[in-house]
């Protein structure tokens, strides 16, 4: 009779598997739900928030199955539609809500995924790291689409692993569907299916069809389709706002992956090599994904970490295949649970873009028409000019410009931190943008706060033209 491992004979000693998954589900939904409120009724927790959820809530509301839109597909907006059926406006809570539940779906997920591929050790390993994972959590509160991916591209190599290539297909269509990266899960599904070219046929056209299923007016629309994907793309490459000094893309991704982990990474990558030296079943679905998917981010210069969270899963699994080393494994991945708490108990502050918002509702003028920079409140009840994010390589916004405003009867400038730090600490690569910033200190300020006790996020100011 074959003697379980000493980790594995741990888990039971425990209470078993089943208890162990318990407790990571509920320690991963009280991190989570910690600051879910964070920044509404203004999504300023993610400005990418206010491409899915109004879209989302306009379906269920006469808009129609079509968001004419298409920098994501449209299956998040499809499973968060029906939850915002009863919302007289867009509920940034609601669909966040519903992004918890998903994330939650997903720990679970990443333990299938880790006993399909190495056993319940592994299995424990990687639900625990998707549990607590700074990255992961972050945007597990989020109503955008990278933990949707995530989730899907879990099932997706759990599937792969079992063998079960026709429903991995579906999964991968599902999961392009929610992300168009997603569709870089086609390289696992055929390592996993090499040498069963008619299985991989199958799976490869349902992937096709589960697809067009849930994304159908990517199809209708095609080229509009290709167009915003292509330009979203393009943007990735030539960089974003923050990175123009960052570090060559596998360094700055390596780096955003050590935030999330923490030690555990070091675990992970040896996994991994063991993973290219053994080369089972699993072993090769795995690192074809890891691989294939992290080659694929090194030609970006937007570095952001969310861009790596399909990997969060994969990594698990593979570090939960040392399992000698699952003991240790699972004491460095309190780092990143330390990591998650702080985070969240940020997330418990008010941010001062809504403190200043209430100000602007009390003090200024009603219906007073306002230049706002991007990642700052709606201020409801007056007419907001929106200033354009200053990119790499984009031509400059010309509302960034004193004299034009004060013709367009701007009376008042918002200006935050999540913006023109990034712009001063990039000054070279915006000389436009600074010498604008620059001309509104001159101009009379009527409002500032920043961070202090309990109050969180980014600083602001307001200019009076």
């Amino acid at each position: 009779m074959r003697r379980r491992p000493r980790s594995e004979a741990a888990l039971n000693r425990w209470g078993g598997p089943w208890v162990a998954l318990a407790a990571l589900l509920v320690l991963a939904a009280a991190i989570r739900l910690v600051g879910i409120q964070y920044g509404l009724p203004s999504p300023l927790l993610n400005p990418d928030e206010r491409n899915v959820v109004p879209r989302a809530w306009a379906m269920t509301h006469g808009g129609g199955l079509d968001p004419h839109w298409f920098d994501y597909p449209t299956l998040v907006m499809y499973v968060l539609g029906p939850f915002q059926a009863w919302q007289h406006e867009p509920s940034y809570l609601t669909a966040r809500v519903v992004l918890v539940a998903i994330a939650l779906g997903g720990v679970a997920a990443a333990w299938w995924l880790g006993r399909a591929a190495y056993g319940t050790v592994a299995a424990c390993v990687a639900a625990a790291a998707v549990a607590v994972e700074t990255t992961y959590v972050a945007y597990s509160r989020m109503a955008v689409t990278d933990v949707p991916l995530t989730v899907g591209v879990t099932v997706a190599l759990a599937l792969m692993v079992s063998g079960r290539i026709e429903l991995a297909g579906i999964v991968v269509g599902l999961a392009t569907s929610a992300k168009y990266p997603g569709i870089i899960l086609f390289a696992p599904l055929v390592a996993a299916a090499w040498g069963r070219w008619r299985r991989l046929a199958i799976g490869a056209g349902l992937a096709v069809a589960a697809f067009a299923v849930t994304s159908p007016f990517v199809i209708l629309h095609f080229g509009q389709a290709a167009g915003d994907a292509w330009r979203v793309g393009r943007w990735a490459q030539t960089g974003w706002l923050g990175f123009e000094n960052d570090h060559a893309a596998p360094i700055a991704f390596v780096e955003r992956l050590w935030d999330g982990f923490g030690p555990a990474l070091v675990i992970a990558l040896a996994g991994l090599v063991v993973a290219l030296v053994h080369r089972t079943r699993a072993d090769l679905v795995l690192c074809t994904f890891v691989l294939v998917y992290f080659a694929s981010l090194l030609t970006l210069h937007s570095h952001f970490d969310r861009y790596l969270l399909p990997l969060v899963p994969a990594l698990g699994a593979l570090a939960g295949r040392l399992r000698a080393l699952a003991p240790v494994t699972l004491l460095v991945l309190v780092v990143p649970l330390t990591w998650s708490i702080r985070d969240a108990r940020d997330l418990t502050k008010t941010d001062a873009r809504v403190v200043a918002e209430h100000w602007v509702a009390t003090n200024l003028p009603s219906g007073a028409r306002l230049a706002a920079d991007p990642s700052t409140p709606d201020f409801r009840g007056h007419s907001v000019l929106p200033l354009k994010l200053p990119r790499p390589g984009q031509p400059h916004d010309p509302n960034r410009d004193v004299a034009r405003l004060r013709e367009q009867g701007v009376r008042y400038v918002v200006v935050t931190g999540a913006v023109e730090d990034r712009v001063l600490s990039a000054a070279s690569d915006y000389p436009r943008e600074t010498r604008f910033y620059e001309s509104l200190r001159r101009r009379p300020r009527v409002y500032s706060i920043r961070p202090h006790d309990d109050v969180g996020g980014p600083w602001l100011e307001i200019y009076r033209l």
